[in-house]
Formats: structure tokens, C-alpha cells, sequence
């Protein structure tokens, strides 16, 4: 029998040959310096590899091992606060065993495996368990506690296990199966490519409240819900997504960056360790996971970035926590799948892209949701996927942002024009939408104020009609409307300025709370009505608009939350006193 040889060399794509008994998606060690590949293509007894490094150097006749195991990421103890590459090699150990660039062919593992951990057992011997059940627990961080888990393929009783200290090579116990004895650990692997099973997916019900107030309020997003942030560049989509990771309501962040630019790349990296979680007061870091593949890295890596992020946040949602997601940029993902398909010599779909682009998307994003997961006790957990998209020249009516709508429920529309005027976050609420709203109406009528839903609609409304306004104006001149319809521009202001619009560099108006929202979206509407009863009796709204409670409300986004509510409420109270003062001032 020969020994399996590199037959042909394109880029990424090595085709191989000898491989006998290999399967698809195996990983093979290519070359003298072992080049991490991955199988995925056979044909008779060629198999093809796309290698997820550089393949310089790499000729026929070189020599190709395959370690008959699928591309799988390591899940235990120390993920968080963890680096990693797009195949979860922790850029750390990376740096310390070869510089700023990284060795080819360098082998490491994900976990370190001199930390010690103090694992509590909460199973004994002779116990029944099956997959998902919960053996114990190790404080991870001061954050999260890490629960270690039966891997979900095994299923049978404890023979043994004790609590203590142990890295995650040691042995922690043992479960005696129908197949036989299998050692327990703090750690397992798992196929990157293969969906986590769960007991059920559960309908959206609860928001990932983010302290966004043109998200939240009018754009929401469930709990394991999937959004897309298409965009031009410059319009925010990185600085939006790291809001969200640092405000939204959950317990877990994993961030991809997937083939962005390294400067782009380098801002995360160097800003993440030094974020404060402001619910705690501790390091973000300690709840994140970072995985790093920028666009001079090899493209096969990025193809896998995005199953590695993806596994991982299964693995923390397995355990009860509500995980989010952030993918930047899914257009660079699906670009290293065109490359990756065209040198496969396969037939190209739209724009080159490979004709199963779609399905490769909503693979992606049917991986989010909110369910019940497997294992005793029942627990629940979610994966909230938010992932940008970079549209070439903001056009997004091409096959990544069309494929990307098809499989997601929110659009968040990042405008140029809004983000050339400073308006931040660039969200144009004319062509975003959420598909949550309806879903999302009982906890808002529950949790918040049975007007809320009513509240947005009539925000929507006012901003759909200045729209239209606007197009009067732009032939014949604001002077050309009647005074209601200038009334109408004037709320519309405020609603976009002192609403909508929001500072993320701003100490206070960087989050929102939901009540404070309330209260903001209520004082600007409820003057913007008060604002028409007035016009109709004959006050200008010139005049209206020169009120000192004018600068009141646009000051309530800078008003703490300990204690703003009050003093929002103050400022309702002034607007409608100032309001009721000028009409009886016009009328005498």
C-alpha cells in the first residue's frame, strides 16, 4: 500500500492521494511541518484538503497523515477570557513559542494543561446520568461557574468520582456504559461542524435587552433570536457590535472576527481586556471569548472561524447561560467559501458565490435560539446570533446580505448617509425591521407599560411621515407646510436628536435601560402631541420651539439612571406647564 502524497497543490486546496479509509471532514497533516487540513472533498482514492494555513513550500510528492478524527474544538475550564485563532489555537502560547507570526505547523492545545482547577462534585457513585447532566462545578472565573458536563454521547452510571483538584488531563471519574468503561474529564471534544443536540427549541419570548435605544425600542431582538448588521464601511457595524457585547443581557460573549482588516482586528483586541462589565465591576474579558482571524490569514481559517465560535457558544448555553454571538464579518466567511469553491473547480452561483451559499447561512444562523437543553436538572439556555455583513459599496442586494435576510428575523439597516452626519448608531429606521415585535408585545405590556407598543408604533409613524415631508420640502421649502405638518418635522426631530441618536463614548447616554426609554419615548411624544393641540390654536411653532423645556428634553439622555426617572418626569411636567403657559399667552 503506498503512502498517502500531495498530488497537486492550488492555494488552499491540496488534492491528495493514498488515502485509504479516510472520510469527509477528517483532519490530515500535511507536509514536513504537518499543515492543519481538512477533507472536503473524495473522489475515489483522491481526496481533497483545504489546509487552514499558508501552503507555501508545500509540493507533490510531499507526505499527508490523516488523524481520522473531524475538525473539533476543546470544551472545558479556561475558554473564557481565552484568544484563539480561527481553529482554536490561543494566540497567546502562539506568540510566546514563536513571535509576532505565527510558526506554520504549530501544534498546541486549546486548554492550558498545567492550570489546576477545583472541581465540587455534585453526582455520587452508582448514580444514572446521560448526556448534558451535570457532573459538578469549577469557578471558572469570578463571573462564571463553569459546569462540567456529561458529553452528550455518553450515557450510563458513575462508577466513580470525587471532587479536588485537577487540570483537564487528569481523570476526574468514570461512567460505566453499555460499550464499556469511559473515563471522565473536565474537559471533552466536539465536532465544530455538527450542531449540539438539545431537548427543544422554545418560541421567542423575552428580549436581549441591549441599552440601544433605537434596538430596543423599535428594533428589538429576542433571546436567541438572529440579527444582521449589514453596512458600508464606516457606518458602525464593529463599534455596534461592541455595544452590544458589552451591554447586552447575557451571561457569555463570544466574538468572532472573521476575516476583518488587522487594525480593525487589533482594536478589539487591545480594547476587550481593558472593558469593565459595568453589571459587575469586573473585566469583560472574564465572560468572553475572543476568536481572531483577520484577512491576511489564511482563507480555510476563516471558512472554520465561524463553527468555532458557534460550538463554543452551544457549549456555555448547554450549561443554562444565555449566550451572544457576535460574527464580524459573515461577508468575509462567505467570500473564503467562494475562493475556496472556485478552486474546487465547482459551478458558481451568483456573483461567483457557490450555489449552496444559502444553505450554508442558514445552517449558520439556525444554530441560534432559546431552548431546554438536554441533561437533568431541566435548564435553558440561548444563543443570540448577531452578525454583520459587508456589502461591497453598501449594495445590499447582493447574494450574502439577501441570503443573510432569508435565514435572520432582525435587519439592522446601517446607513452611510446617517453615519456622514454623525448620527450614531447609524440604524435607519426606515428600511431596519424586527420580526420579534409581535413575539416580544406581552413581556413589553407586562414588564414595561401596556402603552409601549402603541408608543413605537406612533414614533414609527411620526418618522415615516417626516420622510415623506421631507420630499415636499426639498421642491418647495419648510415655509411652503402648514404649521401641523412643521409640528410634525419638529417632533420627528425630536425623536431622531434627542431619542434615537446615542453616544457610545458618552459615560451615561452609552446605555438605556428600558424604563428610562419608556419614560424618554413617552416625554417626547406626549409634547409632540401637546406641540399639535397648541398649532391648532394658533401658536407657531417657532415659538415652541424657543421653550427652555426644548433643551430639558434634550438633556434627559445625559440624566443618570439612579434617580433620572424622577427627574425625566420633572421635565414632562415642565414641558406641559411651559406648553399651557404659551397658548394662553397667544389666546390673550
Amino acid at each position: 500500500m503506498t503512502e498517502p502524497v500531495v498530488t497537486k497543490v492550488s492555494g488552499p486546496v491540496v488534492i491528495a492521494e493514498g488515502l485509504q479509509g479516510a472520510r469527509m471532514f477528517d483532519v490530515v497533516r500535511v507536509g514536513e511541518l504537518g499543515l492543519v487540513g481538512e477533507i472536503i472533498r473524495l473522489v475515489e482514492g483522491d481526496a481533497t484538503v483545504q489546509v487552514y494555513e499558508e501552503t507555501t513550500g508545500i509540493r507533490p510528492g510531499d507526505k499527508v497523515e490523516n488523524t481520522g478524527q473531524a475538525l473539533s474544538v476543546e470544551l472545558g475550564p479556561g475558554l473564557l477570557k481565552s484568544i484563539y485563532d480561527g481553529v482554536q489555537r490561543p494566540l497567546d502560547v502562539l506568540k510566546a513559542a514563536g513571535g509576532d507570526f505565527i510558526q506554520r505547523g504549530f501544534v498546541t492545545t486549546p486548554l492550558d494543561e498545567k492550570t489546576v482547577w477545583e472541581f465540587t462534585a455534585t453526582k455520587k457513585p452508582g448514580e444514572t446520568v446521560r448526556g448534558g447532566d451535570v457532573l459538578g462545578t469549577v469557578q471558572e472565573t469570578p463571573l462564571i461557574q463553569h459546569r462540567i458536563l456529561v458529553p452528550p454521547t455518553v450515557a450510563g452510571t458513575i462508577k466513580e468520582l470525587a471532587s479536588g483538584k485537577y487540570t483537564i488531563r487528569q481523570t476526574i471519574g468514570s461512567v460505566d456504559t453499555p460499550k464499556g468503561n469511559v473515563p471522565l474529564g473536565l474537559s471533552h471534544k466536539w465536532q465544530v461542524r455538527v450542531p449540539r443536540p438539545v431537548s427543544k427549541k422554545l418560541p421567542p419570548r423575552l428580549p436581549l435587552v441591549t441599552g440601544q435605544r433605537v434596538i430596543d425600542t423599535l428594533f428589538p431582538l429576542a433571546k436567541g433570536g438572529s440579527a444582521c448588521i449589514p453596512g458600508a464601511f464606516g457606518t458602525g457595524k464593529t463599534v455596534t457590535q461592541q455595544q452590544l457585547a458589552k451591554w447586552a443581557e447575557a451571561d457569555v460573549v463570544v466574538y468572532v472576527g472573521c476575516g476583518e482588516r488587522g487594525n480593525e482586528m487589533t482594536e478589539v483586541l487591545t480594547e476587550f481586556p481593558h472593558l469593565e462589565d459595568p453589571k459587575t465591576k469586573r473585566p469583560l474579558m472574564e465572560r468572553t471569548i475572543l476568536i481572531a482571524n483577520t484577512s491576511n490569514m489564511p482563507v480555510a481559517a476563516r471558512e472554520a472561524s465561524v463553527y468555532t465560535g458557534i460550538t463554543l457558544a452551544e457549549y456555555y448555553r448547554d450549561m443554562g447561560f444565555d449566550v451572544a454571538l457576535m460574527a464580524d464579518s459573515t461577508s468575509r466567511w462567505a467570500e473564503a467559501l467562494r475562493e475556496i469553491s472556485g478552486r474546487l473547480e465547482e459551478m458558481p452561483g451568483e456573483e461567483g458565490y457557490p450555489a449552496y451559499l444559502g444553505r450554508k447561512v442558514a445552517e449558520f444562523y439556525e444554530r441560534a435560539g432559546q431552548v431546554v437543553v438536554i441533561g437533568a436538572p431541566e435548564r435553558q439556555g440561548s444563543i443570540s446570533v448577531i452578525g454583520a455583513v459587508s456589502p461591497p459599496g453598501g449594495d445590499t442586494s447582493e447574494p450574502v446580505s439577501q441570503n443573510t435576510l432569508r435565514a435572520t428575523r432582525v435587519y439592522w439597516a446601517l446607513d452611510f448617509d446617517l453615519a456622514s452626519r454623525r448620527h450614531y448608531p447609524a440604524i435607519n429606521w426606515l428600511t431596519s425591521y424586527s420580526l420579534y415585535t409581535d413575539d416580544l408585545a406581552p413581556w413589553y405590556n407586562e414588564k414595561v407599560s401596556k402603552e409601549w407598543i402603541d408608543l413605537r408604533k406612533e414614533a414609527l409613524e411620526i418618522l415615516d411621515k417626516e420622510a415623506s415631508l421631507k420630499e415636499i420640502v426639498q421642491l418647495v421649502g419648510e415655509d411652503a407646510l402648514q404649521e401641523k405638518e412643521k409640528a410634525v418635522l419638529d417632533t420627528a426631530r425630536m425623536i431622531r436628536e434627542d431619542y434615537l441618536q446615542q453616544s457610545a463614548y458618552d459615560d451615561i447616554d452609552t446605555y438605556a435601560s428600558i424604563a428610562k426609554q419608556y419614560r424618554m419615548l413617552k416625554t417626547i411624544l406626549d409634547f409632540g402631541r401637546k406641540e399639535v393641540e397648541a398649532v391648532n390654536k394658533g401658536v407657531p411653532v417657532r415659538k415652541i420651539a424657543q421653550l427652555p423645556a426644548r433643551t430639558s428634553i434634550a438633556r434627559m439622555k445625559t440624566t443618570s439612571e439612579k434617580g433620572g426617572l424622577a427627574a425625566i418626569e420633572a421635565v414632562e411636567r415642565e414641558a406641559s406647564a411651559q406648553l399651557s403657559q404659551l397658548v394662553k399667552e397667544v389666546g390673550s
